[in-house]
């Protein structure tokens, strides 16, 4: 039996919430990130169909509207994107009793065809969550942060100052950096495994699960472009330069940069639309979204090694910005979102979180300490745009004013 069956998540309640609410909610997410001991755990007594098993696909497939007669509710369907027919059968199951919440479970790992089916045919039917590796505090067993209990409503600076001591040390976050948060290598505690299943997953990556989405994709090619997009995790992206370092098209890269986006490697960051400035940078930049896998594919495998290597400032950057948006998937808040902030003469805010909230600029640093003269970009933009304050996340011990603008959040604090 995996061990993270054992590793309760922190969407496991907003899961049960929404299935009281909804007929059907879709777990969607990176491929090994849980998703389907996450639908056991939630319903372990629910039949679970596997459309990756050939056995439980033709059984659906076959005759959809068969299936759902026999079975009308109380159904985990697993990578439910394989099965396209499925959708429309299902529409017509649920609005036959369009009162009954929490019937269906529903993952998959490929958010283009699966968000396509749910938008075209199970709007207003379903609700969907996004499930990622492992947060820091899940790979400790800790509960979600006080700190995203503060988020549900407009955020003081009584507020932040007095969020209680963090339970994650300096330790669990070194650990959950440098590793990312893939359920089953990360829970083996075993660094031999960690490095072995690594590279299979990239391997299985991209010559099975891209190359089944996506039948006329260069493997090679998107591989290039996979090395290249590591090297490039926490810039902004210049599409044309891509496209000439690799010797292909600009339409090639997007093709190749929407493959990564769509199923779950590769985070997009928009820029700050309601920025004061009319010199803002408008391209987006972006992240590898697991840290572990960064490193992996860039070959580092120690702390000693990430410390030297140029990419460790955009790979903290990268994991914090993935920590805090799992938080707060893991709530009920609605209507938020996230930007960074960058203008053509440099100065430049990581990232912007926006919502019931507030809005929170936020500057990150992997040290233990930062000069408050490198935090100039982030108190201008809370002056400038009249905010209560900016926040800097660093690898300090304490939570603290820096001035009258800046708090300084330790990363454990998340």
């Amino acid at each position: 039996m995996n061990k993270s069956m054992y590793m309760k998540r922190n969407i496991f309640n907003k899961i049960n919430k929404l299935l009281e609410m909804f007929p059907v909610v879709a777990i969607i997410g990176v491929r090994q990130s849980g998703k389907t001991t996450l639908s056991k755990a939630l319903r372990p007594d629910w039949t679970y169909m596997d459309l990756e098993k050939p056995s439980d696909f033709n059984r659906l497939d076959a005759d959809p509207e068969f299936f759902f007669q026999q079975y009308p509710k109380h159904i985990i369907i697993d990578e439910a994107q394989i099965s396209p027919r499925l959708f429309e059968v299902l529409r017509g199951v649920i609005d036959s009793d369009r009162g009954a919440t929490g019937r269906f479970i529903l993952t998959g790992s490929s958010s283009p065809e699966l968000v396509k089916h749910i938008s075209e045919t199970l709007a207003g039917r379903i609700a969907t969550v996004e499930l990622g590796t492992f947060k820091a505090n899940e790979l400790v067993g800790k509960p979600l942060s006080s700190f995203y209990e503060i988020l549900q409503s407009p955020v003081t600076r009584e507020a932040i100052e007095q969020l209680p001591e963090p339970s994650l040390t300096f330790a669990d976050i070194q650990k959950a950096w440098l590793h990312g948060g893939y359920p089953e290598p990360v829970l083996k505690n075993s660094q031999e495994f960690f490095l072995q299943w690594m590279e299979n997953y990239e391997a299985t990556y991209i010559h099975r699960d891209v190359a089944r989405l996506y039948p006329k994709l260069n493997k090679a090619a998107y591989q290039r472009f996979l090395n290249m997009l590591c090297k490039l995790s926490g810039t902004i992206l210049n599409k044309s330069n891509l496209a000439r370092s690799l010797e292909v098209s600009e339409g090639s890269v997007r093709e190749y940069l929407g493959i990564a986006e769509g199923t779950f490697l590769w985070r997009s960051v928009l820029s700050y639309e309601n920025s004061v400035s009319k010199s803002v940078v408008k391209m987006p930049k972006g992240y590898i979204r697991d840290s572990g896998l960064l490193h992996m594919l860039l070959k580092i495998t120690s702390e000693a090694q990430l410390f030297q290597d140029p990419v460790v400032g955009n790979s903290f950057e990268g994991f914090v910005i993935e920590e805090l948006i799992k938080g707060l998937e893991a709530t009920m808040l609605t209507h938020w979102g996230y930007a960074y902030y960058r203008t053509r003469a440099g100065a430049e805010v990581d990232f912007i979180l926006k919502g019931p909230f507030g809005t929170i600029p936020i500057e990150i640093k992997y040290g233990t300490r930062t000069d408050i003269k490198q935090l100039k970009n982030l108190k201008n933009f809370v002056m400038d745009n009249n905010l209560p304050f900016g926040l800097l996340i660093n690898q300090s011990s304490q939570a603290c004013w820096l001035d009258r603008h800046i708090f300084q959040l330790p990363a454990s604090y998340l």
